[in-house]
């Protein structure tokens, strides 16, 4: 691929609810371009997008694919990011480096959960947009109601810029409303002009009111001028347009048809027309050497640096840290500077990636996304620079997994590959996350969702060749006492020659501080228990922490303290002290009126006001006590509740379900409480069964 300056780039990131289309669009606009000889369909496996085996399998996007799209002498990064929100962190990364969006929608569908979505991440990033309606070639879909949708949703910055003409129940052609024409598509793939017919008069007079008031929003002037009932020429027409696509008081709508391959030429003009190079775009660092804030603003003649907004370590297709070039021109074996890392990295070959065919290019100038191969230590959202002039940017912000499962090797003796495959797909994957709990002695694997951990499964399955089990995590219960009590134990073993001998007397009494597992103190007069052996009786008192008597959890807030005991000159030792304290504690716990603590989370979900019964309905049928509600914009609530872990478990499912996909939580730890008895007897009784069953 040829290399493209500054000014003749545009990234574009494609966005939208699952199965909306994107992917099927991106293929269109590839075919068109002259990338592929034929269009591929996600039903049969053969887009550029979408070229992973799990996403075959599925047929939907898992990962976020980069097609650059010769168009003129124009290059268009197209950015194909997955819709359901099982994948959001691939979404999260492409925006992060986007310039503007397109949100496709389908016209079967309407405006999905998806959508809103999309567009509240182009809020948050500042970024440009516009709406492409597909399914155009389907009779029954209605490009009004969409429109009417988005106006209602979004008010008057939703301009159409189009509207479908169909006659005899076929997608004939469009009516471009700012020309007021009608155009046709012929048999060359090109269209010919013509008169609006008087059965769409009616809606394009509808649409060009829309569009028009949308163009008067743009500035005072045009804004009297409209209220004074003053025509706009064509030219000023695009004029103001231009300035609100790429401010966001202006938000097009276009539509097509995916499968026809229609609809896509004016799509990928209007890009290149509307949407502002790099060049015109704002990027701001920070120089290391003296923090000053260094304007980047993807300019090629500055220092050069870029950022690494995604990263593939593939089995079959290699490493590669996916880079946007934030200023300067990147160049073959330029010596590159990580200052998170406090490394170098030298860049060797640079490369653009199409799906997962890779290409090699010369250079890549400010504003372009390609790729960079093995890099030995830098990671997504690091930054490049030159040790000369250090920078550093912000990193992306990716969505935290709240979702976890327990995971085991399926066949014994694969744990180390296990480990390893893992550890390649964190690298990938920013919302995977793998936690080692020691204290329950188990591995925990956190995703998004359920669904991001099945296809995780799948992945290792099938592209590693390691099987793991996913099972209901054990939750961190604790055990601690209620009153104080006397305990003493006597161990005694005679077994010809020296047998062994420890005898000990505490005290158990709550030590009143929770974040200790146990105070150790001794009050021993009279050498009744000599002070070399004290080591090995507070080692007996850590030892039984470990496993509470009571259902084999750990035991925090305990204060133990040895005030008597006996020894043998010959027969004892610090196993029998040990043993011997192990055995008193023992006793001693269930006789100290045992509890079992369970760890409450404060948890917060965020969801359209039309839900928040159903969801509170829920926490109080899982223990859940609301806190508080808080009204947030866009008519959601955000509703703020304690909830014990052990009924969070598949409560990611219960609320995709409840509301339809479009709610979303978030926890963290707030303390332990007493658990009430039913749930006290119930970890007894799974203790007892483990217990039997060694």
């Amino acid at each position: 691929m040829k290399v493209y300056s500054t000014d003749k780039i545009r990234n574009v990131v494609l966005l939208g609810h699952g199965g909306s289309g994107k992917t099927s669009l991106a293929e269109a606009i590839a075919y068109l371009a002259g990338m592929t000889s034929r269009m591929g369909t996600v039903d049969a496996g053969n887009t550029i997008s979408d070229f992973d085996k799990e996403e075959i399998k599925r047929k939907n996007s898992i990962k976020t694919t980069v097609i650059p799209v010769p168009w003129e002498e124009y290059k268009v990064n197209l950015l194909d990011t997955p819709g359901f929100y099982d994948f959001i962190g691939e979404a999260e990364e492409a925006v992060s480096v986007a310039d503007a969006a397109v949100i496709v929608i389908s016209g079967k569908a309407g405006v999905e959960v998806g959508t809103k979505r999309a567009w509240d991440m182009c809020e948050k990033r500042g970024i440009p947009r516009m709406f492409f309606v597909t399914d155009m070639d389907d009779d029954k879909v209605s490009f009004k109601n969409v429109v009417q949708e988005l106006q209602e949703l979004y008010g008057k910055k939703i301009a159409p810029f189009h509207l479908p003409l169909r006659e005899n129940e076929q997608f004939v052609g469009y009516i471009n409303v700012i020309q007021q024409k009608a155009k046709r598509w012929n048999a060359q793939g090109t269209v010919d002009k013509s008169d609006v017919p008087d059965y769409s008069m009616e809606n394009l007079n509808i649409y060009r009111d829309a569009l028009i008031e949308a163009v008067a929003e743009t500035s005072e002037e045009y804004m009297e001028r409209y209220f004074e009932g003053d025509e706009f020429s064509e030219d000023e027409i695009r004029s103001a347009l231009r300035v609100g696509v790429y401010d966001g008081t202006v938000v097009p709508v276009l539509m097509g048809s995916n499968t026809l391959a229609r609809g896509m030429y004016t799509l990928m003009a209007d890009i290149v027309k509307y949407f502002p190079s790099p060049d015109r775009c704002k990027c701001a660092g920070i120089n290391t050497t003296n923090n000053e804030v260094f304007e980047a603003d993807y300019n090629f003649s500055k220092a050069k640096s870029a950022y690494i907004f995604k990263t593939i370590a593939d089995p079959y297709i290699g490493k590669y840290s996916m880079i946007k070039v934030n200023s300067g021109v990147l160049k073959t074996d330029d010596v590159l500077y990580n200052y998170h890392r406090d490394t170098e990295e030298k860049a060797g070959k640079l490369y653009v990636l199409c799906g997962n065919k890779v290409e090699e290019v010369q250079e890549l100038h400010a504003g372009d996304i390609g790729a960079l191969a093995k890099l030995a230590v830098s990671q997504t959202t690091d930054s490049l620079s030159t040790r000369k002039m250090p920078v550093t940017y912000i990193r992306a912000n990716i969505s935290k997994p709240y979702v976890y499962r327990r995971y085991q090797a399926k066949n014994k003796g694969d744990e180390d590959k296990i480990s390893q495959a893992i550890a390649k797909l964190l690298v990938e994957d920013c919302t995977l996350k793998q936690v080692n709990d020691g204290e329950n002695g188990q591995t925990l694997l956190y995703g998004i969702s359920a669904m991001h951990l099945d296809v995780v499964q799948s992945i290792l399955a099938e592209k590693y060749k390691v099987e793991i089990e996913l099972s209901r995590p054990k939750v961190a219960f604790k055990e601690t006492i209620r009153k104080k009590v006397d305990s003493e134990f006597k161990y005694k073993k005679q077994s010809g020659g020296h047998g062994q001998y420890g005898h000990v007397k505490i005290t158990m009494e709550p030590s009143g501080d929770m974040s200790q597992p146990y105070v150790f103190d001794q009050i021993v007069v009279g050498g009744a228990v000599p002070k070399n052996y004290f080591p090995a009786v507070e080692k007996g008192v850590a030892e039984s922490v470990k496993n509470g008597p009571l259902a084999d959890y750990p035991v925090t807030g305990v204060k133990v303290v040895l005030y008597d005991g006996s020894y043998h000159t010959v027969d004892s030792s610090e196993l029998a002290f040990m043993v011997a304290t192990q055995q008193a504690f023992k006793k001693g716990f269930m006789d100290a009126g045992p509890v079992l603590l369970e760890p409450i989370a404060t948890l917060k979900v965020v969801a359209p006001d039309e839900y928040t019964g159903d969801i509170m309905g829920d926490l109080n049928k899982h223990r859940g006590r609301v806190n508080g509600m808080n009204p947030l914009e866009g008519g959601n609530q955000e509703i703020v509740a304690d909830v014990p872990y052990l009924e969070l478990f598949e409560f990611d499912t219960r609320l995709y379900s409840m509301t339809r996909g479009a709610g979303i939580f978030s926890y963290e730890f707030a303390r332990y409480e007493q658990a009430p008895e039913e749930v006290k007897e119930a970890e007894i009784e799974k203790a007892k069964v483990a217990r039997e069953a060694k």
